[in-house]
């Protein structure tokens, strides 16, 4: 897994890496192939910002996240990433499982 991450008005700190990279790791559970994520975290007056994008094989997850906390942020925006990938992984799941093998026909 490849990960991206990227401050704008802002200084990634080695405990803000770390737990942005642990955050991120999770999602692989729910996409079995190669994944790269690039996340870009902002502070724009008193709002902290997290927006992520992961890059799998067949699929483009994004979400963005505004809150007074960065680290709450970073939070917020993942749980929508988790969402979207279960979502993913439950549409293919489905489509396995309703497609005709070839000793059906």
């Amino acid at each position: 897994m490849q990960i991206t991450i990227t401050g704008h008005k802002i200084d990634i700190t080695p405990a803000l890496r770390k737990y942005t990279e642990e955050k991120v790791a999770k999602v692989k559970r729910y996409l079995n192939a190669t994944i790269s994520a690039h996340v870009v975290l902002k502070v724009e007056k008193l709002s902290h910002i997290a927006e992520v994008t992961i890059h799998a094989n067949n699929v483009d997850l994004h979400g963005v996240e505004k809150t007074g906390n960065l680290y709450a942020a970073i939070d917020n925006v993942m749980d929508k990433i988790d969402r979207q990938a279960k979502k993913h992984k439950g549409k293919i799941q489905t489509k396995r499982k309703g497609a005709k093998s070839a000793s059906d026909s």
